[in-house]
């Protein structure tokens, strides 16, 4: 059983707001399938990044953060959408399920288009107690809870773990070359793939590839990422560690989810945010990042420094053209 025409309609819309999601190394791992009343989101495991993400904990939240937007594109649409997480075989896939409602406004949704990564410095000014308080609200979700920290000391600690991270994973030739397979070097690069990390998102200059990679062994360092991403932790007003209560793919896309509407929180905010991985990335780091914040067994999903800061250039999206999946007979047949 298919959609009408005018839902299908409705629901592309839907997935071209939810491709406005974060993604590891704006890899986009994701297809969409169309139903009649569900929008199935299927992860896209040829957009796997093997080195830094071999248990696909972060293809799993982004799957997170693009079932995130669409619930709050649905809600102002007028459909109500509930997200289910489902086995499927040796993967997993996220199902939106939708229903019609009253339309409802959001600010959320209204800062899908203008959220971003803000990969630059921050200008060190605090965030108000009520907006943390926003924030830390809708870091928040179902098993997943937010860790926030805005003091100077721990924010120095934090960055600390970063340079570890950095350290370990920049010494690591295949961790390098994956992150350089990802990195679009010029604007040419990126309009023809129209994913990956544009040099330009991060104020870095555009230049041929066959320079950059001359260039890179220079500057894709230990210390020339720690010279950065140092200052960067401890001017930021704070950051934000999720954690999630069980380490599960169900969790691992609720995590998504939570950063997803923290990040959208913090765009109507003004405020900028960006994701410090390393000391979650780095599995022999991970657990001792974890006894520090004391969450004991728990994992650490994803940490986020948010601040105040410029409007960055921003990672460019495929169309939903590239991302949709027709459903097969035996699906639309079991779906009627």
């Amino acid at each position: 059983m298919t959609a009408s025409r005018e839902t299908h309609a409705l629901f592309e819309l839907l997935v071209a707001e939810a491709t406005m999601a974060a993604s590891s190394h704006n890899t986009q791992p994701w297809r969409f399938e169309i139903g009649a009343d569900r929008i199935r989101i299927l992860p896209d495991f040829a957009r796997r990044c093997s080195v830094v993400d071999p248990d696909d904990h972060h293809l799993y939240a982004s799957l997170g953060c693009a079932a995130e937007n669409m619930v709050q594109a649905a809600a102002t649409r007028g459909w109500h959408a509930v997200i289910e997480v489902r086995s499927s075989g040796n993967a997993y896939t996220v199902e939106a399920l939708l229903k019609p409602g009253a339309p409802v406004t959001s600010p959320l949704a209204d800062a899908i288009a203008s959220r971003q990564c803000t990969r630059t410095g921050y200008d060190g000014r605090q965030v108000s107690g009520d907006e943390l308080a926003l924030l830390e609200q809708a870091a928040s979700g179902a098993g997943v809870a937010p860790i926030l920290i805005t003091e100077k000391a721990k924010l120095e600690t934090v960055a600390d773990w970063v340079a570890q991270g950095n350290t370990v994973q920049l010494r690591d030739p295949r961790w390098r070359e994956e992150l350089i397979s990802w990195i679009r070097f010029n604007g040419r690069e990126a309009r023809r793939s129209l994913d990956g990390l544009w040099s330009r998102t991060s104020g870095n200059p555009e230049m041929p590839r066959a320079l950059s990679r001359l260039l890179l062994p220079l500057v894709l360092t230990p210390r020339s990422q720690n010279r950065k991403d140092v200052p960067w932790t401890t001017s930021s007003a704070g950051v934000l560690v999720f954690i999630s209560e069980v380490d599960d793919v169900v969790h691992w896309v609720e995590a998504g989810r939570c950063y997803e509407r923290f990040a959208l929180q913090a765009t109507a905010l003004g405020i900028r945010n960006a994701f410090i991985n390393p000391p979650v990335e780095v599995e022999t780091l991970r657990s001792q990042f974890a006894a520090w914040l004391g969450v004991g067994s728990k994992r650490p999903d994803l940490v986020v420094r948010f601040g105040y800061g410029p409007e960055m250039p921003k990672s460019l999206r495929r169309p939903v053209g590239e991302v949709l999946v027709a459903a097969s007979p035996k699906e639309s047949s079991h779906r009627a």
